[in-house]
């Protein structure tokens, strides 16, 4: 078992969803159960599934890393949909290379870990 807030991708994981919630308050109201509830979804399940897969085994926490990376891939095309709507201008440059560095960091420490 690893201690999932030491992890530097649980914590850049953390500040992703919290920007994603303060940009989505800028969308149109009536998102607010479509574009606007799967981009927070998406956002959230990145440090969800990095801690919950702390929890269990090697072959375990490679599955949620997995899941926590398409996760952020999910995340990164709603984004880009939410630009092309023009929800999101300026905001969409500074958060994609955000995500894919969080993505590369998340497929660098699953590629570290070994199997059970």
């Amino acid at each position: 078992m690893r201690n999932f807030r030491d992890l530097e991708i649980w914590k850049k994981g953390i500040n992703l969803a919290k920007e994603i919630y303060i940009i989505t308050n800028l969308f149109p109201k009536e998102e607010k159960y479509g574009l606007t509830r799967q981009i927070r979804r998406c956002a959230i399940s990145i440090p969800s599934n990095i801690a919950e897969g702390c929890s269990g085994t090697n072959n375990s926490l490679k599955h949620y890393l997995n899941i926590a990376l398409g996760s952020s891939f999910e995340l990164e095309t709603q984004l880009i949909i939410a630009g092309e709507l023009n929800y999101i201008n300026k905001e969409i440059n500074d958060l994609i290379p955000h995500i894919n560095y969080l993505q590369s960091q998340i497929n660098a420490f699953r590629n570290t870990i070994k199997e059970n």
